[in-house]
């Protein structure tokens, strides 16, 4: 009853209080005039864009609302102000290069149906056939055995083998995959305790910080070792990224399992996965054991047979929905909600490219007035922030091309701080570290959908392992190179 009551007035104060300062700063950010932003040429639909940016961002930050609910709502917002379809006086009556572009409606409900929205979906629904046949229960026993018993190790387990799997195979593939592996063991521990919070935070962490480990681990990496051999001949080898980006990813791991077990330490001291044989086997259960297999086999060998990770997802739901494994009380399970959270994120990414704002706040930075050292590390620290609203294969995209020509420009005196790989190679590092918030990247949102983490835990976390990985990032691409 006392919890219940401290709840509701903790509810009050965020409705009563922080909710109209949010909305005071918004309206503010929505109505000064433009040239007090400093940025030239700043567009009536891009100071929107700037409003609707704080105002989410707050909103998700204290958790005012539940995320999904503030995620539909910019939504709702975006379409009816800075859109092609919004309302007729927002369409404005003034000079059109004043108002900027608007954003295609359609581009902003596609969102709802992206395609990493379809992996999602194909994830929960693995992982709610493979519960139903109990082949979680023995894949996670299987993969954890190495680790043993004990609570601590287990959760390096976790982290260890999701960050190998990131490596290579999408991150968000890799953890839709271990949600199915999390369920479980969160299910051996004690529902009171902290330790399930930290398996639940082992997913985007490792995965996140695991495909910085490969060229082809995340496709920042790619995009950046794309300028630095084709366009700049530098000539930087698969090898050669692991020999230092590797060590470099294990370091961090072990950092993050420190962090982890900090914040969140384990009630109970061991786990033990035990197969009860609660599952009689049927022929659809075999369906489930081939079905998981080509998935994660497809998920995996994605680059060789050219069958997008995305598009793979749908193979289990197309699957099961055919042969009754997944029956329409199953559907009820999925969280729909986390779907509807992650479209606003995107919605918001869409935003800030479409309508110019990202690139406009990028060029309004005088990078070739800077010392060299300012210039790398500010560069990755953009990175960094922008990559918590949008994917970072776009804040990659956006920031590669604009800081390749600047380094050029700058010629040797970037020698002294590694050059134009550290340059460019700290930006692509830095888009990785980037997960402060549910939205931030897609392996966020599934460990939030397992209604463990709040979005206060992940910006916790975040925070510290993104200042623990951008200094020591940036001091090994300095100090030893690439």
């Amino acid at each position: 009853m006392a919890a219940s009551v401290h709840k509701a007035e903790k509810f009050n104060v965020k409705l009563c209080i922080l909710l109209p300062l949010v909305v005071a700063v918004t309206m503010i950010l929505w109505l000064i005039p433009a040239d007090s932003f400093g940025i030239d040429g700043l567009t009536v639909v891009e100071q929107r864009t700037i409003a609707i940016f704080v105002f989410t961002a707050l909103m998700w930050m204290f958790e005012i609302i539940p995320t999904w609910t503030t995620s539909v709502l910019s939504i709702v917002i975006m379409l009816l102000t800075i859109s092609d379809s919004s309302i007729w006086f927002m369409k404005g009556s003034g000079i059109p290069a004043e108002m900027g572009t608007f954003v295609s409606y359609k581009a902003i409900l596609a969102t709802f149906a992206d395609p990493v929205i379809m992996l999602f979906l194909g994830g929960f629904v693995l992982a709610i056939a493979t519960t139903k046949v109990g082949l979680d229960v023995q894949l996670a026993r299987a993969l954890l055995k190495p680790f043993g018993k004990k609570s601590e190790f287990v959760l390096l387990g976790f982290l260890m083998v999701i960050g190998t799997f990131s490596m290579f195979m999408s991150n968000t593939a890799t953890a839709a995959m271990m949600l199915t592996f999390l369920a479980p063991v969160l299910r051996m521990l004690p529902p009171d305790g902290k330790g399930r919070i930290g398996l639940a935070m082992s997913i985007p962490v490792a995965a996140n910080l695991g495909g910085i480990g490969t060229p082809i681990g995340t496709p920042p990496n790619a995009i950046a070792l794309g300028y630095i051999n084709d366009s700049l001949h530098l000539g930087v080898g698969f090898g050669e990224w692991m020999l230092v980006m590797v060590p470099y990813v294990l370091v961090m791991l072990l950092i993050s399992w420190g962090l982890l077990l900090f914040f969140f330490p384990f009630k109970q001291k061991t786990i033990e996965l035990r197969i009860e044989n609660t599952h009689p086997k049927t022929w659809r259960t075999y369906v489930v054991y081939v079905t998981f297999a080509v998935t994660i086999l497809l998920w995996m060998l994605d680059r060789v047979t050219g069958i997008n990770s995305n598009v793979v997802a749908m193979i289990p739901v197309g699957v099961f929905a055919v042969t009754g494994v997944l029956t329409k009380d199953d559907l009820k399970e999925i969280n729909w909600s986390v779907l509807w959270m992650v479209a606003g994120g995107f919605a918001l990414g869409i935003a800030l490219q479409s309508t110019g704002l990202a690139e406009h706040l990028v060029n309004s930075i005088p990078f070739g007035e800077w010392l060299p050292l300012a210039v790398v590390l500010v560069s990755g620290f953009i990175g960094y922030f922008i990559s918590n609203f949008i994917s970072n294969t776009a804040a990659a995209n956006l920031l590669v091309p604009i800081m390749s020509a600047v380094g050029v420009g700058m010629g040797d005196s970037l020698l002294e701080v590694g050059g134009i790989k550290t340059l460019l190679v700290g930006v692509a590092l830095s888009t990785s570290l980037a997960m402060l918030f549910p939205i931030s990247t897609p392996p966020n949102a599934l460990a939030h959908s397992t209604g463990l983490v709040t979005t206060k835990d992940m910006t916790k976390v975040g925070i510290l392992i993104g200042v623990i990985g951008f200094a020591l990032g940036y001091a090994m691409l300095i100090f030893i190179g690439i």
